[in-house]
């Protein structure tokens, strides 16, 4: 038996290393015994993918590859902000045709001037960029216009419902 503090703690790390390392084999046997049982009962047939083989296996190693396979099955656009403020300008009419009021149509307007504004001035990021901000008073007054003839075409209504029918009228349906 260790007399000493020293021997008693190294006793003690030795003794927590044991059990850590027969944690460690039971842990194996058990996902092991849980494998084997899955198996048994069927629930790795007819998984997805099965007999094919995995996709860009066997490629060269690229450590950013869970991005570029996120970004390519979330479809996530990502371009320099010049592009984007071009494709925002391009898309910027009919934003403002689902806006109804002219102070959002005055905000969204003055955000994107705001941003072009500042995108002028930053360290250009890919290509130049072209886009000028708009001017706000007459954006906003073909704003008015197209607004304006969408109020002036008259609305149809839409067709009246079939009344609710109760559950116990279900089985009579046509």
């Amino acid at each position: 038996m260790p007399d000493t503090p020293e021997e008693q703690e190294l006793s003690r790390e030795a003794a927590a290393k044991a059990a850590a390392a027969a944690r460690m084999a039971q842990q194996s046997t058990w996902v092991d015994l849980q494998i084997a049982r899955a198996m048994r009962r069927g629930e790795f047939d007819n998984l997805p993918g099965a007999g094919k083989p995995i996709e860009d296996l066997g490629d060269t190693h690229d450590p950013d590859w869970w991005v570029k396979r996120m970004v390519e099955r979330e479809k996530v656009v990502v371009l320099p902000p010049s592009l984007a403020l071009r494709k925002e300008e391009a898309e910027l009419d009919d934003v403002l045709d689902t806006y109804t009021s002219e102070t959002e149509v005055r905000e969204h307007l003055e955000d994107f001037n705001e941003r072009v504004i500042q995108a002028r001035y930053a360290l250009p990021e890919g290509p130049p960029l072209t886009t000028m901000p708009r001017d706000v008073e007459a954006t906003v007054a073909a704003w008015r216009d197209r607004y304006a003839a969408f109020r002036a075409v008259p609305r149809t209504e839409p067709a009246a419902k079939a009344p609710k029918r109760h559950w116990w009228n279900r089985r009579n349906r046509r």
